[in-house]
């Protein structure tokens, strides 16, 4: 069905009305807001057809993203996937047809900082410590990889 379609946003006028429709690092907002400066330089909206596919298709959207992320890291470009956006505003900003559901945006651009992964103990919130640095806690691969069976 391919249902997925893409906005790329890069035009510079453009880019701060798509950031202020984004709702960005939730546990530790505003920390976790693109300081000034260092805001993303492209987004890409991924779009549901629903002309092509009425219902569902998420799963179609997460793949792209994925690639997307994937190919942007091999090119030194960080990537960020973000649900959490203001639909009806971005859909008014990129002009996106009523037949089409935005489903997840894409910030790309140059990563500034190197998060580190800590072992998930009781919570999955991720924080900044004193020196700014990302923490992310993360689950050991023995707690979610089963093997045959659960």
């Amino acid at each position: 069905m391919q249902p997925c379609e893409y906005i790329i946003a890069d035009d510079e006028a453009l880019l701060p009305q798509v950031l202020t429709t984004l709702k960005w690092a939730g546990y530790i907002a505003p920390k976790g807001n693109p300081p000034p400066g260092e805001e993303p330089t492209a987004y890409i909206v991924i779009l549901i057809n629903r002309q092509k596919r009425p219902q569902g298709g998420s799963h179609d959207v997460g793949i792209a993203a994925a690639y997307i992320s994937l190919v942007a890291y091999e090119k030194g470009i960080g990537s960020c996937l973000l649900g959490s956006v203001d639909r009806d505003r971005l859909r008014k900003i990129l002009k996106v047809p009523d037949h089409c559901e935005i489903d997840l945006v894409v910030a790309l651009g140059y990563p500034n900082e190197s998060p580190v992964v800590e072992e998930f103990q009781d919570s999955i919130k991720y924080w900044k410590d004193k020196q700014n640095i990302l923490h992310v806690p993360k689950m050991k691969l023995a707690d979610i990889l089963h093997h045959n069976q659960y």
